[in-house]
C-alpha cells in the first residue's frame, strides 16, 4: 500500500480562500480584522514564520501590525508593547512570537495578551475553555492538525489516536480536543512521551498517529500498521550538502519507510505547517466578527 499524500499547502488555500470572501465582507461592513506581531531579537527561524505571516495577511487582506523589539528589551518594557496592542481597537489578535530570549518572563507575556484576543491560544482563560470543552481560542497546529484530518475524510471518532510528544503548543492541547464529545472528537487518545516504555507498542496500535517529539526518525515502518493514518508534525534541519542552503527539512517520521504502510500521510515541507498559520489567520477573522457583535 503506498500512502494518500495529505497536502497541507492545497488544504490552507482552500481555507484562506474562503477568509478572503469573509473578510471582503467585512471590510463591507465597516471592520477590517487586524493581526499585532511581536518579535523579539533577532531569531532567523521566527523571522522567517513572522516574515509569512505578514504575506499571509496582506494577500487575504488583514490589516498586520508587526513590533520588531531588541533582544535586551526588559519585561516591564514588552508588557507596554503588548498593552498598546490590547487597547487598539484595529487589532483583534495579538501575538508573541517565541521563543523569547530567556531573560523574559514568557508565561508573564502570554498572560498579559487579552484573553479576547489571544489568537496563539496559549493564555490560560483559553486553555482552560478548551479543557472544558467551552468556546475560545484553539492552538493553531492542533486546530491546524484536526482541520486537515476532517478535509481530508478521516473518521475521528471512535479511532485510537497516538500523539508522540506532550508539549504545551501540539500534544498537550491535541489530546484535549480529540477526546472532547463533539464532530470533531470523540477519539480514544494515548499520549507518548520521553519516558513512555516501549514506545512502537503503543504506535502499532494506532488509527491515526501524530509524531510532535522534535526528532527525526522516532517513527519507523516497523512501527505502524497498514492503513494508518500519519500526521508528522516535525520540522528538522538534516545536513545536505546537495542543496543550496546546505540542509533539507524533514519530520519525525521515516517518509519513505512509513509512506508504504500508511493509508495517508502527510510531507515534511507542506503539511502541517501552513496550516498553522491559516488557522491563525482564521482565530484573528473570528476575532474580529466577535468584536464587531457578528458572531
Amino acid at each position: 500500500m503506498a500512502a494518500r499524500i495529505i497536502d497541507g499547502r492545497g488544504i490552507a488555500n482552500e481555507v484562506r480562500a474562503a477568509l478572503a470572501v469573509e473578510v471582503s465582507a467585512l471590510k463591507q461592513k465597516g471592520v477590517r480584522p487586524g493581526l499585532g506581531v511581536i518579535l523579539v531579537g533577532d531569531d532567523p527561524a521566527s523571522e522567517s514564520y513572522v516574515r509569512g505571516k505578514e504575506r499571509a495577511c496582506e494577500k487575504i487582506g488583514i490589516y498586520s501590525d508587526n513590533r520588531k523589539m531588541s533582544a535586551d528589551i526588559c519585561d516591564e518594557d514588552l508588557l507596554k508593547v503588548i498593552e498598546q496592542m490590547n487597547a487598539d481597537d484595529r487589532i483583534h489578535g495579538i501575538l508573541v512570537q517565541l521563543p523569547l530570549p530567556a531573560h523574559i518572563n514568557e508565561s508573564e507575556m502570554i498572560e498579559a495578551v487579552s484573553p479576547c484576543k489571544d489568537v496563539d491560544g496559549f493564555h490560560p482563560f483559553n486553555v482552560g475553555r478548551m479543557v472544558a470543552g467551552g468556546e475560545g481560542f484553539l492552538p493553531c497546529t492542533p486546530q491546524g492538525i484536526v482541520e486537515l484530518l476532517v478535509r481530508s475524510g478521516v473518521r475521528i471518532e471512535g479511532s485510537q489516536v497516538v500523539i508522540v510528544g506532550r508539549s504545551n503548543i501540539v500534544g498537550k492541547p491535541l489530546a484535549n480536543m480529540l477526546i472532547q464529545k463533539t464532530a470533531r472528537g470523540n477519539a480514544t487518545v494515548t499520549v507518548c512521551h520521553t519516558r513512555t516504555r516501549d514506545l512502537a507498542s503503543h504506535t502499532r496500535r494506532a488509527d491515526i498517529l501524530v509524531a510532535a517529539a522534535g526528532r527525526c526518525n522516532t517513527i519507523t515502518a516497523d512501527m505502524v500498521k497498514e492503513g494508518v493514518v500519519v500526521i508528522d508534525v516535525g520540522v528538522n534541519r538534516i545536513e545536505d550538502s546537495t542543496k543550496k542552503k546546505g540542509y533539507r527539512l524533514a519530520g519525525d517520521v521515516d517518509f519513505d519507510g512509513v509512506k508504504e504502510k500508511a493509508s495517508l500521510i502527510t510531507p515534511v515541507p507542506g503539511g502541517v505547517g501552513p496550516m498553522t498559520i491559516t488557522m491563525l489567520l482564521y482565530n484573528t477573522v473570528s476575532s474580529a466578527k466577535k468584536a464587531a457583535g457578528l458572531q
